[in-house]
């Protein structure tokens, strides 16, 4: 999901909201964190994979020891170094090698990125992992629980000090068609100024659009009218047009610009995916 913010032209601002990357052409990508119980979902597939592999691997030194191929006074030190590396190298290996993503997140749909959204590399892995023997495994997953409980994105304590994120990898299909913007707003549409409307009113103004042909005549002009003054504060220059023909261009600004974030926001996926770089006109840090 996309959501559209004003250009910065005529020297307005951009606000970037919570949960957004802003692109280079000020297009806000609402980048979908996954959700508190998702994301908990996932660390405990990743636990449980951890749990098996250590037991595994406890297994193979014990079966080792006793056909005499380990000393038993190693016993204790290859326990802790295995401890070590399932805990901490494992964890951390596989992130910085697939890019953010586990078995945990592969099942949920989620990847560790960095906060602007690029891929998550060595550094930001072997935080999180050393961070997480404290906060997943030493207090049970109490601690990751009760910080992630409490911040915007979910985030456990590891993923605040690494600056990193758990993201949804799986965004929605582009739309099929967009909105044809209306001749006469042409020229407008290459200067405009659509600021961020409320969703409600977004919402009635993109309802009235697709139904406007099968409404009444009198009705249809009055409902425009209506809509227009209210989707006048939101838009500079306000072109001098009819109502209906204001709220068509208003509607095809928006659609065009999701459509521009989604097509951005699939090639910022891709390119995790490929090689973790981010897209033209992204950030880079």
């Amino acid at each position: 999901m996309t959501t559209p913010l004003a250009a910065p032209a005529h020297g307005h601002p951009v606000a970037v909201h919570q949960d957004e990357v802003l692109t280079g052409e000020a297009v806000a990508l609402d980048v979908q964190p996954v959700g508190f119980f998702m994301r908990a979902l996932g660390a405990i597939i990743d636990a449980l994979v951890s749990i098996a592999v250590f037991l595994l691997l406890l297994w193979a030194i014990a079966a080792a020891e006793s056909a005499g191929v380990v000393a038993p006074e190693l016993f204790p030190i290859l326990t802790v170094t295995l401890l070590v590396l399932v805990l901490v190298v494992l964890p951390t290996a596989v992130e910085t090698a697939s890019r953010g993503r586990s078995l945990g997140r592969l099942a949920v749909g989620a990847r560790i990125v960095r906060a602007d959204g690029g891929a998550s590399g060595f550094r930001q892995a072997f935080i999180r992992a050393l961070l997480g023997v404290l906060e997943i495994w030493f207090t049970f997953g109490g601690l990751a629980a009760l910080v992630g409980a409490f911040t915007p994105r979910s985030q456990r304590l590891g993923d605040l000090v690494a600056g990193t994120y758990s993201e949804r990898t799986r965004t929605p299909a582009l739309p099929t068609a967009v909105l044809e913007l209306p001749a006469a707003l042409a020229g407008w549409a290459t200067v405009a100024d659509v600021a961020r409307m409320p969703e409600r009113l977004a919402r009635r103004v993109a309802q009235f659009v697709a139904q406007a042909d099968r409404m009444q005549p009198a009705a249809r002009a009055r409902v425009a009218a209506s809509l227009a003054d209210e989707v006048a504060p939101h838009v500079a220059p306000l072109p001098g047009v009819a109502p209906e023909t204001l709220l068509r261009g208003v509607v095809a600004v928006r659609r065009e610009r999701e459509l521009r974030a989604l097509q951005l926001e699939d090639a910022r996926v891709a390119g995790l995916l490929v090689g973790g770089e981010l897209p033209r006109g992204f950030p880079q840090r």
